[in-house]
């Protein structure tokens, strides 16, 4: 059942954190699909504008609608995630999406109001509702790159002004995570004292914690011990998501762990069968630790074991 991240938010706030990951193919679907159920919780299924170009839109889409008649049971929402205005718009009018996020956190804080509320007018006329972002997260996300120079956290005291003259209705802040597996060096943590003031100016509306991957040490042991050369990345501590949603954070951007997942499961199959070229019996390996890895996931979060409850308040 394909719902609007309101919905999803509405019945977390305060309590846990829904689960945003994104995806890219049919491998990953599945796992999700498959992971989510085990541990019965409702999600949030991201699409990038990256993803849209991997392959074609549609086929991502089919896929979807594809997972949503074989799993009837599972309760999610369809969003854009990192969106320029254009493809914004190309989400809203396509009537699949139930939520797109806008990031023009690059530009001033006049500009992003502008804008978030061109796409927040075109998308609530559709029934979608708009995530946006105020501050700038450092690294990676694929068309997006942000020196560590050029991050800067979110300004409490600018939140309240900016959702009410944008009329978003969740807002991404940057509270000391980055895109990609490199986020924290040294003692690094995530900033609750600003996360803290920020809810208190904006009490009871739902906060967007990105770039939120863990980057599990195990994973990243494993894939160089089969070959691969990531050194020195380090993510968030998965123990914190509880405390986040505690003061507003309903929804966790999660990534970069799902694709080191599949790259773990890849590389050791192929060094343990290099006589193997058929490529559906490593995805069939990946679908099943994808799974595993997000019903993990979502006991950190704290939104397993809810979705018999979030499937009555939506329905």
């Amino acid at each position: 059942m394909i719902v609007t991240t309101k919905k999803l938010f509405e019945a977390a706030y305060g309590k846990y954190a829904i689960g945003a990951y994104n995806i890219n193919n049919l491998e990953q679907t599945m796992g999700l699909f498959r992971g989510n159920l085990m541990s019965k919780a409702p999600f949030i299924i991201q699409i990038s504008k990256g993803s849209r170009d991997y392959t074609d839109k549609e086929m991502l889409q089919s896929l979807i609608i594809a997972a949503d008649k074989v799993f009837p049971e599972a309760v999610f929402a369809v969003h854009l995630d990192h969106g320029d205005e254009e493809t914004c718009y190309d989400c809203i009018n396509s009537g699949f999406y139930s939520s797109v996020m806008i990031d023009a956190s690059h530009l001033s804080f006049d500009e992003n109001i502008a804008t978030t509320k061109r796409v927040v007018e075109a998308a609530h006329a559709k029934g979608l509702v708009v995530e946006a972002e105020l501050g700038q997260l450092g690294g990676v996300e694929e068309h997006i790159q942000v020196s560590e120079d050029e991050a800067r956290l979110t300004n409490p005291a600018q939140a309240k002004e900016f959702v009410q003259r944008s009329g978003c209705d969740s807002l991404a802040v940057a509270i000391g995570t980055s895109h990609g597996a490199f986020k924290f060096s040294g003692s690094q943590s995530l900033h609750f004292d600003v996360l803290a003031e920020i809810q208190k100016q904006l009490l009871g509306f739902p906060l967007v914690m990105h770039g939120s991957s863990s980057v599990p040490q195990d994973e990243v042991e494993r894939i160089n011990k089969a070959g691969g050369k990531i050194q020195g990345a380090r993510g968030v501590d998965a123990n914190q998501f509880k405390r986040a949603a505690e003061l507003g954070v309903t929804k966790i951007n999660i990534d970069t762990d799902g694709r080191l997942v599949w790259t773990r499961v890849h590389r050791e199959y192929f060094m343990e069968h290099p006589e193997v070229f058929d490529f559906r019996k490593p995805g069939k390996v990946f679908m099943d630790e994808y799974a595993k890895f997000i019903a993990n996931k979502n006991e950190f979060l704290g939104s397993a074991g809810n979705l018999d409850e979030v499937r009555k308040l939506v329905s």
